[in-house]
């Protein structure tokens, strides 16, 4: 179980190797979380600095360095964190992984294998890489110290009422969940392609989903993880689910009205604004901002949904 403690922990380990990104009201009533400047383009970096350093302290971090398995942003993360610790680190990644993000990684310094064609096959070869070298295995997001790491971006958000979180495996908004606890309702925004929690959630378990979303190179897993899933049921977090199109326009119109570029796995949470109803104050995470700006059209305001109606 990961809880406020493990979070607050977790802050004051990785204080001076994070960046403390700013909440911006936009509009009365609602703020973004600009996470996307977080080091190497994602929350990611909270957590990969959590479990590295932790295992540094523990005694328990080896001189192969780190391995881990990413759709890109973990892996990067740890790349960054790696690097900036001065350790190896080698990372898995699917063969459809963005090429922004492949790129990235081997600036970074990392060692990059790219294997099938979803996350969980990249994973599945980070293992036996793992059992090879006795390397420290680094999870995208389902362990102890990912999570609660993940989760200490949350003790710097103003006092709001909700908070919108994408979702994939689920550490995010596991450790999100963990550190507001009952002060606000935390809210998981799913692509409606990749339903990890949605599906967990009325199983009473994590179940394997298909992938199938514009979002899956950062939302992309077959299954949530088991820490995000305890901590959502114990703090009653809701999912809802966003089509293609909507996650789509959601970041044409976050480029069109505030000048901000995020990735689509990004763009879910703002997507998911339209949902709510009645949420009084809201936060949205803006995750990340691996991807390439290129695609993003000018796109005239009445074609494109208004996601702030009902907030």
């Amino acid at each position: 179980m990961v809880d406020r403690d493990a979070v607050e922990a977790a802050a004051r380990r990785i204080e001076g190797h994070v960046r403390r990104t700013p909440s911006v009201e936009v509009a009365p009533g609602l703020w973004f979380k600009l996470e996307l400047l977080q080091h190497s383009g994602s929350f990611k970096a909270r957590g990969a600095f959590n479990r590295i350093l932790a295992a540094r302290e523990d005694g328990e971090l080896p001189a192969a360095g780190v391995v881990a398995a990413s759709g890109g942003n973990a892996g990067l993360a740890v790349a960054f964190a790696a690097a900036r610790l001065g350790i190896p680190a080698e990372v898995f990644v699917p063969e459809v992984a963005p090429a922004v993000k492949v790129r990235k990684l081997r600036q970074l310094g990392a060692v990059v294998h790219q294997h099938g064609r979803e996350y969980a096959e990249a994973y599945a070869a980070s293992t036996i890489r793992v059992a090879e070298t006795g390397a420290l295995f680094v999870h995208a997001y389902d362990q102890p110290e990912i999570v609660a790491g993940q989760g200490t971006l949350a003790l710097e958000l103003p006092e709001v009422d909700t908070v919108l979180v994408a979702t994939g495996g689920g550490g995010l908004v596991g450790g999100v969940a963990a550190a507001v606890g009952d002060r606000a309702r935390v809210v998981a925004v799913e692509p409606a392609g990749a339903p990890t929690l949605h599906a967990a959630l009325a199983a009473g378990r994590p179940v394997d989903v298909v992938v199938d979303s514009v979002a899956a190179d950062s939302l992309g897993a077959r299954r949530v993880g088991t820490i995000a899933l305890e901590s959502a049921v114990r703090h009653g977090v809701r999912s809802v689910l966003v089509d293609d199109d909507a996650i789509v326009q959601a970041r044409k119109r976050l480029w069109a009205e505030h000048r901000i570029v995020v990735e689509l796995g990004a763009a879910a949470a703002y997507a998911g604004l339209g949902r709510l109803g009645d949420a009084g104050r809201v936060a949205v995470v803006l995750c990340g901002a691996n991807t390439d700006p290129s695609d993003i059209a000018e796109a005239p305001a009445e074609t494109v949904q208004d996601l702030s109606q009902g907030v």
